[in-house]
């Protein structure tokens, strides 16, 4: 247990060292948006456009992509319910606080990591390296912002690549 005390107490001096939410400039106004950039109900609704809009390759992926955020979001949940970590203290995000009060693993993480795997899987290429470079900044966002905890991105991240990669395995032969 005092291992254990010693690895929480670190997590939170890093992840107080990465925090910007409380110092206004440049820096807090691109981690909220990076932050903001992974919230589900901004790809579920932009998903639901490339439906209503998109060629038949796209809304395959677009059902694909949409069912592999379900997955992924009934994971985070479980876990979450699972560990009922708090998330750091703080004003930013008053959103996600009152929804979600856990913190471990990041929701946002686990989805912008299995988002980058499985479009690195189904394509197109190019969408899948962008969304790869794209998901460490939501996860980093997330602790500057001081809704989570450093490890929390680094467990969603690393949950987001393994549903990512069982997803590709499961489900995409269905799809493509």
């Amino acid at each position: 247990m005092r291992r254990l005390d010693q690895l929480l107490r670190l997590d939170a001096g890093l992840s107080k060292r990465l925090r910007v939410a409380e110092k206004p400039g440049p820096l807090h106004n691109l981690g909220s948006l990076l932050a903001h950039s992974g919230d589900s109900w901004f790809w579920l609704a932009g998903l639901v456009l490339v439906l209503l809009a998109g060629s038949s390759d796209w809304k395959s992926r677009a059902i694909f992509w949409l069912l592999s955020i379900l997955v992924t979001a009934a994971l985070t949940m479980a876990v979450k319910f699972t560990i009922r970590r708090q998330r750091p203290a703080g004003e930013w995000g008053e959103m996600y606080r009152s929804v979600d009060p856990h913190s471990f693993p990041s929701g946002h993480a686990a989805r912008a990591m299995m988002l980058a795997v499985v479009t690195l899987g189904i394509g197109p290429g190019w969408l899948g390296l962008v969304l790869l470079a794209w998901a460490p900044l939501v996860a980093l966002a997330r602790v500057a912002m001081g809704v989570h905890y450093l490890s929390d991105v680094l467990a969603g991240g690393l949950l987001g690549a393994i549903t990512g990669l069982a997803l590709l395995r499961i489900l995409a032969p269905l799809f493509f």
